[in-house]
């Protein structure tokens, strides 16, 4: 009997468990509930058994995925090479009013994709800017523009800025003896970047390319808007029809996009290892002829991003109020009716970001002071959700409720929404919550137990106040992510439920761009802020 603990010890020690038993209880009931979408959704495939093989190697399933690649890897190449070109022009060049660019560059970041889709949409229907600008010139308004094309100028546009911070950073840390030594043997701006910096800024390069990947993959709204079909939307026509097609679909996509997830993690991982300090800045290289064009790209690019769909939004919520009073239609805001779903927003994203911090808490505390292989396995396991597009996490977790006896209750409730958002945004509270646990000296903590302070005291008058600024950025990252989330929404919330997000949705789905783009200038305007405050502000080229 006296060899039990003993015994015990030894074995937790070889599996790499580290730290209190009740710690390690706590974060194996939390690592499974985050687990428990993907492991119905592969459950549920399993259960059907020969028809699920069926339908995985059928015409239904290679036409979406092969679309879903061919989009994922043209807009993950095209916003490669608009963000490493904007991180070198900025950080290295002398171009005109770079520090302003800096700022400017990552801001498409505040746009939800869907959003913009919807304003490029909008900008181009009867009575939009496009028809208000060109027409006085004498000009026809170009045709609508949807498929692969449309999506794929869109999520470039909004995604290139994935590259760019990464790239921006690790460019704006390189020394600059291996440049300089460069241009002293004669070689110009082009041949330095292509024999010196590229290979130091790659791996740079490389995470922030498949971060677009799998941003590109998991992307719902903006495809479904131009009528572009890839997995997701048939996951989400087919959601109420053919449930077993849905389903092996949904655990196609999830396959790509946890793949991908690995790849990007291991591409980062690499990244940082190669870090470097810069000390001295590089000379600038000077652009010349090349100036003007410089310059041109660079507006096109945040233009793009950002100035159009915004001033096109902006353009159809000014229409909405202009006409608001004159009597209802679809160019009318009812300002009024806006309250709810702002309410409803503020409701779900605060409780989210509150629901998340606590419930990685305890894995922080695992994965922070503790460590090991198992503690990294737990991690794994809440960071592979947030790989897992959302859509699959709420239809995963809305059939749980048809499905499994006892949960129906939960079925299109506001706790069910909770769970899928936390579920799918808990990792950017857990990194977070990761710094900020590391943040407190041990030493405090063995001070305080010294004289006689309990657990919870601890807890609350010395590890908190410490901890509260990392904590408080986590939350506001699942805040800003769950405010713009739309496929979770629209599958898994309440009846009668609506968000800013589905709002927006709805009213472009039935033509009242009025009231979506009043709707869109109130999301990206908090949005923006929030983006600033928690991303731009601190982001490392800006230092």
């Amino acid at each position: 009997m006296l060899l039990a603990p003993a015994l015990i010890g030894a074995a937790r020690r070889a599996a790499g468990i580290r730290g209190p038993l009740w710690l390690w209880l706590a974060a194996l009931v939390i690592a499974a509930l985050f687990a428990v979408p993907v492991g119905y959704l592969v459950a549920r495939n399993i259960t059907e058994g020969s028809e699920t093989l069926s339908i995985l190697f059928s015409r239904d399933t290679a036409d979406p995925l092969l679309n879903t690649l061919l989009l994922a890897v043209t807009v993950s190449a095209a916003s490669a090479a608009v963000g490493t070109l904007l991180a070198w022009l900025t950080m290295r060049t002398d171009l005109p009013l770079r520090g302003a660019w800096r700022v400017i560059a990552p801001l498409p970041l505040v746009l939800p994709s869907f959003v913009a889709g919807a304003a490029l949409l909008a900008a181009v229907s009867p009575g939009g800017l496009a028809e208000e600008v060109l027409n006085p010139l004498g000009l026809d308004t170009p045709g609508r523009l949807d498929g692969f094309w449309g999506a794929f100028l869109v999520l470039t546009a909004v995604c290139y800025p994935y590259v760019y911070l990464p790239t921006a950073a690790r460019i704006g840390g390189l020394p600059p003896s291996l440049e300089e030594a460069s241009r002293l043997l004669g070689e110009g701006g082009l041949g330095t970047f292509r024999r010196i910096v590229w290979p130091q800024v790659r791996t740079a390069v490389q995470a922030g390319t498949l971060l677009v990947f799998l941003y590109v993959v998991s992307d719902f709204g903006v495809v479904k808007l131009m009528g572009y079909q890839t997995l997701s939307t048939n996951v989400f026509v087919n959601r109420l029809y053919d449930a077993p097609l849905a389903f092996s679909l949904g655990l196609i996509l999830a396959v790509v996009a946890l793949a991908v997830a690995g790849l990007e993690r291991a591409s980062a991982n690499r990244s940082l290892a190669h870090l470097a300090p810069g000390g001295v800045r590089a000379r600038r290289v000077a652009l010349g002829h090349w100036k003007a064009p410089a310059t041109l790209a660079a507006v096109l690019s945040v233009g793009g991003g950002l100035i159009a769909p915004v001033a096109v939004l902006g353009w159809w919520a000014y229409r909405g109020l202009a006409h608001t009073g004159s009597g209802f239609d679809r160019t009318s805001i009812d300002v009024g009716a806006l309250g709810e779903p702002v309410l409803n927003t503020v409701i779900a994203a605060v409780v989210t970001a509150a629901v998340a911090v606590v419930v990685v808490l305890p894995l922080a505390y695992l994965t922070s002071r503790y460590g090991g292989r198992a503690a990294g396995a737990v991690h794994t396991i809440v960071a592979g959700s947030f790989a897992v597009p959302g859509l699959l996490i709420a239809l995963a977790v809305v059939f749980m409720t048809l499905k499994v006896p006892g949960l129906d209750f939960l079925y299109l409730t506001l706790p069910l929404l909770i769970f899928a958002y936390v579920v799918h945004f808990g990792v950017q509270a857990l990194r977070s919550a990761e710094v900020g646990v590391a943040t407190v000296d041990r030493r405090l903590e063995e001070a305080a137990q010294t004289l006689g302070a309990g657990r919870l005291r601890r807890l609350l008058r010395i590890e908190a106040p410490l901890m509260a600024p990392a904590l408080a950025a986590g939350g506001g990252l699942v805040l800003l992510s769950t405010m713009k989330e739309l496929p979770a929404t629209l599958l898994a919330s309440p009846v009668g439920f609506e968000t800013l997000a589905t709002r927006i949705w709805n009213a472009n789905e039935d033509g009242f761009l009025a009231d979506m783009g009043m709707a869109s200038v109130i999301l990206v305007a908090v949005s923006a802020v929030l983006t600033w405050l928690l991303v731009i502000r601190n982001a490392e080229h800006l230092r």
